[in-house]
């Protein structure tokens, strides 16, 4: 199963809405997958704005 991507924070995101942003703006059209593990350590984390562990898409279209 594919699953969709918030557009406005790349999460992935397994149901209809984004639990980060309550946003319903999702797409299936995503490449590259980025986990967090510990966004307070992670430089790259720090680079793209996360603040939440989980996974992320590197490009939505």
């Amino acid at each position: 199963m594919v699953e969709s991507v918030c557009m406005d924070c790349h999460r992935l995101v397994s149901g209809q809405e984004c639990p980060v942003c309550g946003t319903t703006n999702l797409s299936k059209d995503w490449s590259g997958l980025l986990v967090i593990v510990d966004p307070e350590k992670s430089e790259i984390a720090k680079k793209i704005g996360v603040t939440i562990p989980d996974k992320y898409a590197l490009k939505v279209r």
